[in-house]
């Protein structure tokens, strides 16, 4: 009968029991509307809502804290790799666009890498500021 009332029904038979339910929220909406609940309807779907919105503001918050994490682990990567220069003599030697932001990176060890290229003398891209970051972990490991 649910099925030619365009309700998506399940059943399942337990102990010479059958059970039908209903596993999507639309057919339960669907159902309690047939019935003429239209009270719990609204209960319902109001419940369903407010999962669906924490689940979609957890997904960000998840989303949000890989990204910081990854940028922080990148961070202390680098400061590490430039403190390992200057200890062993070589950051002087390297090229004054590798110094530049070397020494943004140590001032400003928190900065994401778009932010960092649009401090230096003649700002570049994320690309860019990632490729001389890169050089310099390179070269301290050399």
């Amino acid at each position: 009968m649910l099925k030619k009332l365009g309700i998506k029904s399940k059943s399942m038979k337990t102990k010479n029991r059958y059970s039908i339910y209903l596993k999507e929220g639309e057919e339960i909406s669907k159902f309690l509307a047939l019935i003429g609940a239209n009270k719990a309807v609204m209960q319902f779907e109001d419940i369903r809502i407010q999962r669906e919105m924490r689940g979609k503001v957890n997904r960000l918050v998840n989303c949000e804290t890989a990204n910081l994490n990854k940028t922080i682990n990148a961070s202390i990567e680098q400061i590490a790799a430039i403190k390992k220069l200057q200890k062993t003599g070589k950051f002087n030697n390297l090229n004054d666009n590798l110094k530049e932001i070397a020494i943004l990176r140590l001032e400003n060890p928190d900065l994401a890498l778009i932010d960092l290229g649009k401090l230096l003398k003649k700002p570049v891209g994320k690309s860019g500021v990632n490729y001389r970051l890169k050089k310099i972990i390179d070269i301290s490991n050399e």
